[in-house]
């Protein structure tokens, strides 16, 4: 979903660059000799790998998969651009959940698979100085298949006609999906790699996030149902991802938004409201 909004954004925020988006169907990334054919035709100049093995519950269920996806073929692009600038997707999951509000020097304790393997994707990545990490959260966006985030699931859960549990302790910082490739083309045009936070400014519970997003998806409306994160069972999660963002925040030219931020400076106008450009002309 998050490449989908690089390469429609990349007009707008990052003209002087040639974009080439490369999908699974055109590329297997577990492939190692078929990545480094395609690494050889494009010869690129810089490489914002975006692709991960990302629901917990498949990460869980296939812990060799999630390797194989996440930390395997993370290490085998980092190491084709050895020479190459390179910005690598991770994730808030590899803190524990016990704090909140973590910053890039805080210690990661990821409590679940998926955490674990990006944690460890990391490590590999920024071994080589010049390469970058950016971990992100909860993204609300739209994509091709309506199937990537966690806005469409539960729109489609509840046009289902099943409810949407929502735990009013579990705590997030959600970024509408357009804010990121706008924040990662100016951060690679300052050319400053190392390890970075990008999230919402305001920390909100699934719950307040639910009911923030009724108005705009009217389906949820009597379908959103409180409970606790001790009720949860299956895959770990953590229960406070917020992430603080000020490294980040002083390399920006605008100010990240919160959720609640960014659904107040908004009128439905049938253009994606997650998009940045469609929205902030």
């Amino acid at each position: 979903m998050i490449g989908q909004y690089l390469l429609r954004s990349a007009a707008r925020w990052a003209p002087e660059w040639a974009v080439e988006g490369i999908t699974r169907t055109q590329l297997d990334l577990t492939d190692q000799s078929a990545v480094s054919l395609a690494f050889q035709r494009y010869d690129p100049q810089l490489v914002i790998h975006c692709a991960a093995l990302s629901r917990t519950k498949d990460c869980e269920q296939d812990p060799e998969k999630a390797k194989r996806i996440n930390v395997d073929a993370t290490n085998s692009l980092s190491q084709l651009a050895r020479n190459t600038r390179f910005v690598f997707l991770s994730s808030g999951e590899v803190f524990g959940g016990s704090a909140g509000w973590y910053g890039e020097e805080a210690k990661p304790n990821p409590i679940n698979v998926y955490g674990r393997t990006k944690l460890e994707a990391e490590h590999l990545v920024l071994q080589n100085p010049a390469h970058t990490v950016v971990r992100i959260v909860l993204t609300a966006g739209t994509s091709h298949g309506g199937d990537r985030s966690f806005v469409e699931d539960m729109s489609r859960t509840a046009k289902a006609g099943k409810d949407v549990t929502l735990y009013a302790d579990e705590f997030r910082c959600p970024l509408p999906a357009g804010v990121i490739p706008r924040a990662l083309w100016e951060l690679v045009k300052q050319d400053m790699p190392g390890l970075y936070h990008l999230g919402g400014q305001e920390r909100l519970s699934r719950w307040e996030i639910g009911e923030l997003l009724v108005p705009w998806y009217p389906e949820l409306g009597g379908r959103l149902v409180k409970s606790s994160a001790r009720t949860h069972t299956g895959a770990p999660r953590p229960s406070d991802l917020s992430l603080n963002c000020e490294k980040i925040q002083r390399l920006l030219s605008f100010p990240i938004p919160g959720l609640r931020t960014w659904l107040g400076k908004r009128r439905h106008r049938g253009e994606d409201l997650w998009d940045y450009e469609s929205h902030d002309r």
